[in-house]
């Protein structure tokens, strides 16, 4: 039996193909996944840049968040079985979902959340878990005291979409979101920020609100760009995570007078490196689609796209490259 699949086409690497694989069966700790639906994201672009950079040896799949059916388990799997609704974000380093089929490693894979659709599961794994991860992880703003500051630069995208419900649940800082039009202000205002300024004037934005420095940054867009922003508003001792890579050096100064910490989020971390914790990411898939089950979170679908093709991950591809998304992309197979 044969899996269709959308790869990076190796002799062309700026386009996509349509190829077969043979089905092989999951051993130890995996899943084999029967694919309902995919989300494009920011990191399905970047890997195919790169491999438009550095070339190819052979087709690549791209997908890293997707919903789906179990269809088989490894001989290591013992909480899922055969016909069980997952969903899940993979592994960087494996073959994706643009597939309609996949093997998965069960330890990053969380139950799918019963309230939703394929199409609006498959929206949430990779920003539920970066928000989470960034949030919790890294920033620890859940053990953050009451009056403290939460800027959140990018906020209608979709790791804001998510981190935003995520830190109004779980943390009593005050949520501050960047967005730059009317419509992505009130997409996160119904998310539960306190307070939307315009990303294009941060500083001046917060100071007609009676703030001048805020006590941690999640940056989820352009570290670049916002790099020197970021260093003048954080507070002292304050802290700050980004998830976007620099692409030149980043001045430090201010942040060592300050004593302030930068944390990186990249949450294919585990994945990459079978961490000790690598089954943390499952335990915050469940946590997430408990929360959605209860109304508490969202799904931050905003586009769906209709079957399996060259054509539809390359539309999904021009959307996000475009930077102009509220929430998220999906194809449904």
């Amino acid at each position: 039996m044969t899996i269709r699949a959308i790869a990076v086409n190796p002799e062309k690497t700026d386009q996509f193909i349509e190829i077969q694989t043979d089905k092989r069966g999951p051993e130890g700790y995996d899943l084999l996944v029967e694919v309902k639906a995919a989300s494009v994201n920011p990191v399905d672009t970047k890997v195919h840049k790169g491999a438009q950079k550095n070339g190819l040896a052979e087709p690549r799949i791209l997908g890293w968040d997707a919903s789906g059916v179990v269809l088989e388990v490894g001989d290591k799997v013992s909480n899922l079985k055969p016909g069980d609704e997952v969903y899940y974000a993979g592994d960087l380093t494996r073959p994706g979902s643009n597939a309609t089929q996949q093997l998965v490693d069960s330890r990053i894979v969380g139950r799918k959340p019963a309230s939703l659709n394929w199409a609006e599961a498959a929206a949430i794994p990779l920003t539920a878990l970066t928000a989470w991860e960034g949030l919790f992880d890294r920033l620890l703003i859940d053990k953050a005291k009451e009056g403290k500051t939460l800027l959140i630069v990018g906020g209608a995208g979709g790791v804001g979409s998510l981190a935003i419900p995520f830190a109004k649940l779980h943390s009593k800082v005050k949520i501050i979101a960047t967005a730059s039009r009317p419509d992505s202000a009130q997409w996160c205002k119904d998310r539960g920020a306190d307070l939307v300024i315009d990303y294009k004037d941060m500083p001046a934005e917060l100071e007609k609100q009676g703030l001048k420095q805020v006590d941690y940054i999640f940056c989820l867009n352009d570290t670049d760009g916002h790099w020197d922003t970021l260093a003048q508003l954080i507070a002292p001792q304050g802290q700050i995570c980004t998830i976007v890579e620099n692409e030149k050096p980043l001045n430090m100064d201010q942040l060592k007078l300050k004593s302030a910490a930068l944390h990186w989020e990249f949450m294919y971390t585990r994945s990459m490196y079978n961490t000790p914790d690598i089954a943390r990411q499952g335990e915050i898939l469940d946590a997430t689609a408990k929360l959605l089950d209860e109304g508490k979170v969202t799904t931050s679908l905003s586009k769906t796209l209709q079957g399996l093709s060259v054509e539809t991950l390359n539309e999904a591809h021009r959307l996000v490259l475009e930077g102009h998304m509220r929430g998220k992309v999906v194809m449904v197979y």
